[in-house]
């Protein structure tokens, strides 16, 4: 089965999981296998005054909704393209007296398009709302609660003067929104800031080493003539060469994990036991749990420890950056870096983590050099843990870059940005704005380089002194998030 838009896939019966998505033609790496606009989407309920309600950018200036006071744009022109999904959430705001939650707004939106064009194939979409899978008899007895809360409270939102539906009909669009509820980053993609529904996207099955990828993009409102403008959407990109005829998958998760607690989480957050390769054969278990090597190889006893020792100073560091005590953060860093050296090895998840968190809080804190050697040890680590096309080892390695340029290290700077931009045009594609930026990076790490290879004592003068005449760049602030998932799970 296909539809107009999406003749290079189609919906096939796949064993022991339903549905899935199968490709009707060969792709390459980097290869767009379709792109999806939102079937709906909003912002979360943190951020509806930091973001656009359109595009999903972080902006300094929004511009806010007349009428309900709620809503807020780029421009005119994202405001514009808004009125179809924000005029019934206007008015309703308005009627109800307060803004709802994220999950009854997204609701909302959803039987607001039924009621428009009901609830059939919509244009472009190879299943319709209907078909998609809620798992509202797999809730437990908190999300069965959560659930009948939040009917209870679509129902006092929901205008008399709309299509009424039964209840039935309503718990299934919220159990569609809690399995298949997409989240959506701002432009820099570091951020989770919204939650949509894709419902081509959701016919994709999950696999922890897949041959696709799921890329946000904002869309692009900024040309003067309408015409070139781009929409928000979704990109399913290859990772690796598909053939006619290959399932196409997605990864829910983070592969950064062993095999045991990626199956747990999907359990818990998806509803099904995960029977890929790399979970039945545990494949890269033993290197994201390795240990030391050599004479002085620890014992079972020590590796334990340092492990349980790693997992209290991650709680502690959680605690510590909820309220903003980032020298804090470095101080646990170090100490706890101290316990896992002589005992876990250089690919070791927990050594990992913490390397993540000293080298991004080291660097927001301007102490760079530290920052670097951390960063690129954790780079080495990850490349030999994720899949070479990985969107997150990309950004990872940008980051490193970055740091490394800050701290004056140019030749492993501009390495490191050439890596990140290798991956990231497969992953995000050459017009994404982290590639772009990412680009202009390149360019400019070039031309340093050079400088720097002619004369080292005029590179670093000529660098003093363009520093010195410039407001010092901080880094973004440290985010309590890990990266953004690709499915929303409500908290």
């Amino acid at each position: 089965m296909t539809k107009g838009g999406m003749e290079s896939v189609e919906v096939f019966p796949s064993e022991g999981k339903g549905r899935g998505l199968k490709a009707l033609k060969e792709f390459l790496p980097g290869d767009v296998i379709f792109a999806e606009p939102a079937y709906a989407a909003v912002v979360f309920d943190s951020l509806t005054h930091l973001i656009c309600h359109t595009c999903f950018k972080r902006q300094e200036r929004l511009h806010r909704c007349g009428q309900c006071k709620f809503a807020y744009y780029c421009d005119r022109t994202c405001q514009r393209a808004a009125w179809l999904n924000h005029k019934n959430e206007c008015s309703a705001i308005k009627r109800h007296g307060k803004v709802p939650t994220e999950n009854i707004r997204l609701a909302a939106r959803i039987m607001w398009k039924i009621e428009r064009e009901g609830s059939g194939l919509s244009e472009g979409c190879l299943v319709s709302i209907d078909d998609l899978q809620n798992h509202v008899d797999s809730f437990g007895e908190e999300e069965k609660k959560e659930l009948h809360a939040d009917v209870e409270s679509f129902l006092e939102f929901w205008p008399p003067q709309s299509q009424q539906f039964g209840l039935q009909y309503i718990s299934h669009i919220f159990g569609v929104i809690s399995c298949n509820g997409f989240t959506l980053s701002d432009q820099r993609g570091l951020q989770a800031v919204g939650v949509g529904i894709f419902p081509n996207l959701c016919q994709a099955n999950h696999d922890c080493w897949p041959n696709c990828t799921v890329i946000f993009n904002n869309g692009n409102h900024e040309a003067v003539r309408s015409m070139f403008h781009t929409q928000m959407r979704i990109e399913l990109r290859a990772l690796s060469k598909i053939s006619p005829g290959d399932e196409l998958t997605v990864s829910y998760v983070d592969f950064l994990n062993v095999s045991e607690e990626r199956q747990k989480q999907l359990k818990k957050q998806y509803y099904f036991d995960c029977a890929c390769e790399h979970c039945k054969k545990k494949i890269k278990d033993d290197v994201m749990l390795a240990v030391k090597e050599g004479e002085s190889k620890p014992s079972a006893e020590m590796v334990k420890e340092a492990i349980q020792f790693s997992k209290d100073t991650l709680e502690k560091i959680n605690k510590a950056r909820m309220e903003g005590l980032y020298h804090e953060v470095v101080k646990l860093c170090r100490e706890c870096l101290k316990k896992q050296e002589p005992v876990l090895g250089e690919t070791n998840i927990y050594l990992l983590r913490i390397l993540s968190i000293a080298s991004e809080v080291l660097s927001y804190l301007q102490m760079f050099e530290e920052a670097a050697d951390y960063a690129k040890r954790m780079v080495d680590g990850y490349q030999k843990i994720y899949h070479p096309n990985n969107a997150q080892l990309g950004m990872a390695v940008m980051r490193a870059g970055v740091t490394h340029w800050h701290a004056g290290l140019i030749e492993a700077g501009h390495g490191l940005i050439c890596k990140a931009y290798a991956t990231l045009l497969i992953t995000h594609g050459p017009s994404h704005p982290i590639t772009k930026d990412l680009e202009v990076m390149r360019v400019q790490t070039e031309m340093e380089l050079r400088m720097f290879q002619q004369n080292e004592f005029v590179y670093y003068k000529m660098r003093e002194a363009a520093l010195k005449n410039q407001k010092i760049q901080v880094m973004p602030e440290p985010s309590n998030e890990a990266s953004p998932s690709l499915f929303h799970k409500k908290e």
